[in-house]
């Protein structure tokens, strides 16, 4: 259950009770990330996401944001995505009224201050450096790319040293102040407090905050004809990373849930299709699995494995081959046990006041609608094999296809041939 008030400026404030926990977390989502930015200015969200934290009127240094949350035994965080950037905190109830001002401080009145940004901008880009490190980390981007080709949804979130150096404190600004309004704003608080009293401490201290108009996210384009369908990195590693994509279902789409059990059987568990015969009867990987993504208007479903260099196109033929085989009903009993491990994540999951927070105000951002665990979870067991078939049939398509590897490889003859079957 949850309850909902919008407040006059235009804020949205969701509320769940959970009395039976001793925490309350607050979960701040702004339409801010990626799809906002031109190329130019690529990484924009994600450096201000990070300046706030070094320091806001109320508590103008680092050390005083972190001593007022973790004084008190809380965490708090931030992260950037491609449509929303979200602040959080998490801090035993009866600590909730000196940690939870904290947040409000960094999205109102942070110092911005030059010096402290220059030293974060090194930090930024030492943080793009160290994901160059890892080669899985890579293939994740690389894929991305794959699938959406020269434009924001195929960029790094974190954008690149070119475009990260560029950045300026005007730029930040002038951002800020464009994304960071109420009407822009989704606020999901958790745990033992009641809907009046977040209402009422949401209210007091964002009085002054004003509502505008803001940028709208760029849409995704289709891959042109001549656009790779396979990227590859080659480097000298111990290990080949793969990642093959597909196109998927957007956030709203009907299928949705159909997909969710369809990732399920496919790779999402030691017991999924993935693991079972990637693993345990070609003994082709150590890890394999699947999993989907949704957005405003696209998504993708992916399969990620590390595997021997010498072995890594027969992984890119039996991914190829396990993911044809979704072309196929599923039996009954599969379909089951899909159902019933992601409704028992899902459930397990929502336990967790901070997951709570997270899940009102994510959704509430980015579809404007709420959809309880309970309703999900009902869904979730609606689905049948047919279902699952219409979903793999959306999906499935040979052509569309995507590839990134990064691993010891000169060229990508063999995975051509591998993808094409």
């Amino acid at each position: 259950m949850y309850r909902k008030t919008v407040l006059d400026n235009g804020l949205r404030v969701l509320t769940a009770e959970m009395p039976h926990t001793r925490s309350v977390s607050m979960f701040v989502s702004v339409g801010a990330g990626s799809r906002y930015e031109p190329d130019e200015l690529a990484g924009l969200s994600h450096f201000l996401e990070h300046l706030p934290f070094k320091g806001t009127r109320n508590w103008p240094t680092a050390l005083a944001i972190s001593e007022a949350v973790e004084g008190v035994g809380g965490i708090m965080n931030a992260a950037t995505d491609r449509e929303m950037t979200s602040f959080w905190c998490k801090v035993a109830s009866v600590h909730a009224d000196r940690a939870l001002p904290v947040i409000f401080d960094l999205i109102l009145n942070p110092l911005m201050d030059p010096a402290e940004m220059e030293k974060e901008r090194e930090v930024i880009l030492d943080e793009l450096r160290m994901t160059n490190d890892y080669p899985a980390q890579v293939c994740d981007l690389l894929i991305d790319r794959a699938l959406w080709p020269d434009q924001a949804m195929g960029r790094d979130v974190g954008g690149t040293a070119e475009s990260v150096t560029a950045i300026s404190l005007d730029d930040v600004s002038r951002y800020m102040d464009r994304q960071y309004r109420p009407n822009n704003t989704v606020i999901g608080i958790a745990g033992a407090v009641s809907h009046d009293d977040a209402v009422r401490f949401v209210a007091d201290a964002t009085d002054d905050w004003m509502p505008g108009d803001t940028l709208t996210w760029q849409p995704v384009s289709a891959p042109s004809g001549d656009a790779p369908a396979i990227l590859l990195d080659n480097r000298v590693t111990e290990d080949t990373s793969i990642c093959m994509g597909l196109p998927g279902f957007a956030l709203n789409d009907p299928d949705r849930y159909a997909a969710t059990v369809l990732n399920g059987l496919l790779g999402d568990g030691m017991s999924s299709r993935l693991f079972q015969n990637l693993r345990e009867n070609l003994g082709i990987t150590y890890d394999c699995h699947s999993s989907l993504s949704s957005y405003r208007d696209c998504g993708a479903l992916v399969v990620s494995c590390g595997t021997e260099p010498s072995r890594a196109a027969e992984a890119v033929a039996a991914t190829r081959r396990e993911l044809e085989g979704l072309l196929t009903a599923p039996p009954q009993t599969e379909v089951h046990k899909a159902r019933e491990y992601i409704k028992g994540r899902l459930l397990m999951r929502m336990e967790d006041s901070r997951a709570v927070a997270s899940w009102l105000a994510s959704q509430e951002l980015l579809m404007e609608e709420i959809t309880t665990p309970d309703e999900t979870a009902a869904s979730i067991d609606a689905v049948t094999p047919d279902d699952a078939l219409r979903a793999a049939e959306r999906l499935v398509d040979t052509n569309a296809f995507r590839l990134s590897i990064v691993g010891p490889h000169e060229d990508a003859a063999d995975f051509e041939a591998a993808l094409a079957g």
